[in-house]
């Protein structure tokens, strides 16, 4: 099991490298246009992330579906539902960049009175929603290929994107001086040009699913069915993308050197945290292929190796991020203030990062299984039913300051887990969300 955990999530591990590199490289360049630019970056990736919620919802539901139904040998409804996957998507992204573009302006003068900082987000994240749908579409080729296994070939586009988008970066930023706006432009095009590309080997290639134009045709039974899944996934993304635009907005009222402190401090952990989200997402691979084979056990033992994998990775990782932290942080500013807010930070979240092995590892069974309820209630959870309340109380019957937000994240992180080992122990995540029976199990350990 810890091969094949192995060999799916390392294309993974590479491919969220890349783009943490590529949002580190970003995070880089705009740091040298000044505070402000880079605190309006902290500010406007909690939209970004609120935009792809439903994106990211049928990604979920997507890759539990296509895998349950090739672990039942039934290609013929994996590529149906892929097709319903398409056709959704594009839909939704299209209705979401013009909303986003036309309302994001009027959200962001919502929050806080800095108006550099404002004004920075706001060109930012006009141009990220007008691409919206290159994203979208993006997410419906991981799902396809990562339900029936592939997690190679997402992962070669994705840094073939991510490796065209430093190279632009700069390019944008600087040479044509378009500043903020360049960085969003240069994502835009990286990731639109291959995003094409993934698309028509959906329809051309003959290796796996290959979609056809009825196939995109609306079947109101399917899309019900997908939604059905992905629409917990979505709401619990969603909830968890606004709980970060209210934390920022209490992490903004300590000023925008603790904001930019914060934005380089989760940049950093991002990187560290890739082994645990590769693992994740191998997981639910292998547990929707595996229930979709009646193969209960196997699934039991995919988490279980999961987090024999990802928490020593994480606290190797956290160890070296709290020795490293003033090294790390220091790579992006030279601001003393930002410097040693964003020590104190990186230190302080480095304690729980096994944690994150653990959740990482939860939410992977969960969405594999199909069971998505339980991975929303998580991430609501750990957000609206714990951090921010927290926040609120160590903000007013402390001294901590901005170290409240800090202090904040690292116990909820704690308390969420134990509520997760707990739904897990239930085991009502091994009943599958198909009805077709099973034939041959995949992902067998010799394979």
């Amino acid at each position: 099991m810890k091969k094949v955990i192995l060999i799916l999530s390392l294309p993974i591990m590479l491919g969220n490298l890349i783009q943490t590199l590529y949002n580190l490289a970003d995070t880089f360049w705009v740091g040298k246009l000044g505070t402000d630019e880079i605190a309006a970056l902290g500010l406007v990736f909690p939209f970004i992330f609120l935009m792809l919620a439903f994106g990211i919802g049928m990604n979920v539901a997507g890759t539990a579906l296509i895998s349950q139904h090739i672990g039942s040998d039934n290609h013929k409804d994996a590529t149906a539902i892929a097709g319903q996957l398409f056709t959704l998507s594009a839909i939704f992204s299209i209705l979401v960049s013009v909303v986003g573009y036309i309302s994001i302006p009027h959200i962001l003068s919502l929050i806080g009175d800095n108006t550099r900082v404002q004004l920075f987000a706001t060109q930012y994240l006009q141009i990220m929603f007008l691409g919206a749908p290159t994203i979208f579409l993006f997410f419906v080729f991981n799902a396809v290929k990562h339900g029936q296994g592939d997690t190679i070939t997402p992962m070669i586009l994705n840094a073939s994107g991510v490796i065209l988008n430093i190279v632009l970066s700069p390019i944008f930023i600087f040479t044509l001086d378009l500043g903020v706006q360049g960085a969003a432009l240069a994502t835009i095009f990286s990731r639109g040009l291959f995003m094409i590309y993934a698309i028509y080997t959906l329809f051309s290639h003959r290796n796996g699913i290959k979609l056809a134009m009825h196939d995109l045709i609306p079947n109101k039974q399917l899309i019900l069915q997908v939604l059905k899944i992905g629409l917990p996934a979505s709401i619990g993304t969603s909830a968890t993308a606004f709980g970060f635009i209210i934390l920022n907005y209490f992490v903004v009222s300590f000023g925008s050197t603790t904001l930019a402190a914060f934005t380089i401090g989760n940049q950093i952990n991002s990187l560290v945290l890739m082994p645990a989200m590769g693992i994740g997402n191998s997981l639910a691979s292998i547990v929707g292929q595996n229930l979709g084979a009646d193969n209960k056990e196997r699934a039991k033992l995919a988490f279980r190796t999961a987090l024999s994998l990802s928490i020593p990775f994480m606290a190797v990782g956290g160890f070296l991020l709290f020795l490293l932290a003033p090294q790390s942080v220091g790579f992006f500013t030279s601001d003393p203030s930002v410097l040693s807010e964003g020590v104190k930070y990186a230190r302080l979240i480095s304690l729980s990062l096994p944690l994150m092995g653990i959740f990482q590892s939860l939410i992977g069974v969960f969405q594999g299984s199909g069971h998505t309820i339980y991975g929303m209630f998580l991430e609501m959870g750990r957000l609206w039913g714990l951090r921010i309340p927290m926040i609120i109380i160590f903000k007013n019957i402390t001294n901590w300051g901005s170290a409240s937000v800090w202090h904040a994240m690292v116990i909820s992180n704690a308390l969420i887990c134990i509520v997760g080992i707990f739904i897990y122990l239930k085991g009502r995540w091994l009943k599958k969300v198909i009805d077709q029976a099973p034939n041959t199990p995949l992902l067998d350990a010799d394979d």
